[in-house]
């Protein structure tokens, strides 16, 4: 991620024009590192969001509304008592780092005016949120960082608030390009960008690598720049920040080879040529909001489902081993045939066997009289060793049976697995989690905790869609909701989709009594293969079929259905729909 201090300098003039005045009417922590400011302007309100996450620190105004907990954290309780009412008068970047720093006209409990500070630090893992009094003395941080963390700097509440340490930088802004130059020379042995990245304050490594690419076409050693070279070096260094400056920027995001977002910057970007994707975006909120979405998605799942998640990956690995263990004594099992010839063979010959014999050479008269040697016991007699291999056989022919039974049995909780992590991986609210949870606990799978009822949040309807000619399309977020979706909500004459061999929702096109066109399955097609855990494939088969001819046996598991009728069809998930 490539939030950098020239970037951070934008966001703050970009989210200035809208906010600066406004004042604050709501303070959420939709979780430990993240905070969301409702603003009150005369054009309307604002959601500031700012993010001291490793994975994505950032501060944007956010068109999300990110979930809160059912109970305010403490520092959260804080902020709403010193900050709410206040009004935002001003924001400043320090230098050209990254580092923010809010002011707030606020008022203390006695109605006494003060000045409060919201110090923004964007630092990887170092990010904070520390929010402090006129005197920079520390009110509370949203991460505290005492001695043992840091000898040099301590945020603790009572305690003075220092700014991060210099890292001895030519700042961009006051100095020329012909001055910084000779300073990225004296690397010489450094690439070109990692000599830029060492040398000037506040661009990031994809800033780097593009004016290393203008410069020379690549990332060339820096002792081989020319003289030609080191005044194309001045000439790009001075014009990224006249950008800067006259606000000439196009926020624009680089999608990897699969169309994932993979870095991002404030100039057109050249380095790529044409062998990947880039798209433009109105305003770095904009930008901001789409490239960390998904990642901060994924991080909540974690941090709220990771108990199940870890549950059902070791559950999951668990039944594999067993069941690759049951197919192993299945395989032996396939010989029990022998064991029974080998038992009616001694048996038909006993009166010329005796006792001591390590084998027996017979005729098998299953395979035309071909002399078979039959392994004995020589401390058992002929009839005992006979017996033996009868009692063998049976024991084969039973476990036969079973381990049918335990191998089907351990696939379908394999599938099922499968279905509960797949829609926990699409899950994106406390609701769809907790009825995730409610699931296992029914299932067994997790221990109740206390012996009174969980109060469930409010449960959130499927997922609900439109398609070209009209026909209404529903998604299941999870199995119980699968099962409902099919058996309780959708008609006989309904059309059911689901991706075949892949665990995913229970997908229903509502006929409302009109004949369900061609048109209809394939676009409610794509929609299943995109709920579905199809991973990077291209193509995925999709069953579909009449409501009326899906059948739930009885005790199935949540989400288990069966059908015999049914068309499939070959389709690309369509990942352009909004969840």
């Amino acid at each position: 991620m490539a939030l950098d201090g020239i970037t951070l300098g934008l966001i703050n003039k970009e989210i200035s024009q809208y906010i600066i005045g406004s004042k604050v009417e709501k303070i959420y922590q939709p979780s430990k590192c993240e905070l969301v400011f409702v603003l009150r302007t005369r054009a309307g309100a604002y959601r500031l969001y700012m993010s001291a996450q490793a994975i994505s620190p950032r501060i944007h105004l956010t068109s999300y509304n990110p979930e809160n907990p059912a109970q305010p954290p403490m520092l959260c309780m804080l902020f709403r008592k010193r900050l709410t009412g206040a009004t935002l008068k001003s924001i400043t970047q320090v230098s050209c780092d990254r580092v923010l720093e809010l002011h707030f006209d606020a008022t203390n409990e006695i109605g006494d005016k003060q000045l409060l500070k919201l110090y923004i630090e964007i630092m990887a893992q170092r990010s904070n949120i520390v929010l402090t009094d006129e005197n920079d003395i520390i009110i509370d941080a949203v991460k505290r960082v005492d001695e043992t963390k840091s000898t040099y700097r301590e945020i603790l509440p009572g305690g003075k608030y220092l700014l991060p340490p210099s890292q001895n930088k030519v700042n961009l802004f006051e100095t020329s390009g012909v001055d910084i130059v000779p300073l990225i020379a004296e690397n010489k042995n450094q690439r070109l960008s990692s000599a830029i990245l060492g040398t000037v304050l506040g661009v990031s490594p994809i800033v780097c690598r593009e004016i290393a690419y203008s410069v020379a076409g690549d990332d060339i050693e820096t002792g081989l720049l020319t003289v030609l070279d080191k005044e194309r070096l001045a000439q790009k260094l001075d014009e990224i920040r006249s950008k800067a400056v006259s606000g000439d920027i196009s926020p624009q995001i680089v999608f990897d080879a699969d169309g994932k977002p993979l870095d991002f910057t404030f100039f057109d970007i050249k380095q790529y040529g044409n062998t990947l994707e880039i798209k433009k975006y109105e305003s770095f909120s904009e930008l901001l909001d789409f490239f960390c979405f998904e990642k901060d998605r994924d991080m909540r799942i974690k941090r709220r489902a990771g108990d199940m998640l870890k549950l059902l990956n070791n559950a999951k690995e668990r039944i594999s081993k067993k069941v690759n263990l049951q197919r192993v004594q299945l395989e032996k099992c396939a010989d029990k045939e022998a064991l029974r010839i080998n038992a009616e063979l001694i048996s038909s010959n006993l009166y010329k066997l005796e006792k001591g014999a390590a084998y027996y050479d017979l005729e098998n008269y299953y395979d035309g009289g071909k002399i078979i040697r039959i392994p004995a016991i020589p401390a058992l007699t002929p009839v005992q060793n006979s017996q033996k291999y009868y009692k063998d056989y049976k024991k084969a022919v039973t476990a036969e049976k079973l381990l049918d039974g335990l191998i089907k049995d351990g696939e379908e909780e394999l599938v099922y697995i499968d279905s509960v992590l797949d829609a926990l991986s699409r899950a994106d609210s406390e609701a769809q989690i907790a009825e995730i949870r409610q699931e296992l606990i029914s299932g067994g799978y997790i221990r109740k905790r206390g012996k009174d009822k969980i109060k469930l949040p409010k449960s959130l309807p499927p997922y609900e869609f439109t398609t070209s000619d009209g026909f209404k399309v529903l998604v299941g977020r999870n199995n119980t909701q699968n099962d409902k979706l099919t058996f309780k909500t959708a008609k006989n004459y309904d059309m059911w989709l689901h991706t075949q061999s892949f665990a995913g929702s229970h997908t229903i096109i509502v006929s409302d009594n009109r004949e369900i066109t061609d048109t209809a399955i394939l676009e409610a097609a794509r929609i299943a293969a995109r709920f579905s855990s199809s991973g990077e494939a291209k193509k995925i088969p999709v069953d579909y079929t009449l409501v009326k001819n899906i059948k739930k046996p009885n005790g199935a598991r949540p989400g288990y259905v069966i059908y015999h009728i049914y068309n499939t069809i070959l389709v690309e998930p369509n990942m352009d729909i909004e969840i």
